[in-house]
């Protein structure tokens, strides 16, 4: 097992999340149970992953849970490029993410 908390990807994760948050409190309230809601769902698996394969035996589970912690990640970035589609991102806010 190993400190999830030590790891700099986990580091990074929690403003990942708490930046997605607040660049997505904007879209448009009809979308809020929607793409709104699947983004911050992904955002957060990404942190829970991380942790839960850092609790699991051996490396073998831990990169299993990273690979799932990418796949979040990867769910995030295109959800945000549909949002970009759809105008409820400028570009400039895309590169951020």
């Amino acid at each position: 097992m190993q400190d999830f908390k030590k790891l700099a990807v986990w580091q990074k994760s929690p403003n990942f999340t708490v930046n997605l948050y607040k660049i997505i409190s904007n879209f448009p309230i009809e979308k809020k149970y929607g793409l709104t809601n699947q983004i911050r769902r992904a955002s957060i698996s990404i942190k829970s992953n991380i942790a839960e394969g850092c609790e699991r035996n051996g490396n073998k589970e831990l990169t299993r849970f990273l690979y799932i912690a990418k796949g979040s990640a990867l769910e995030v970035e295109c959800q945000i490029l549909i949002a970009r589609d759809l105008g409820y991102l400028s570009k400039k806010k895309v590169r951020f993410v």
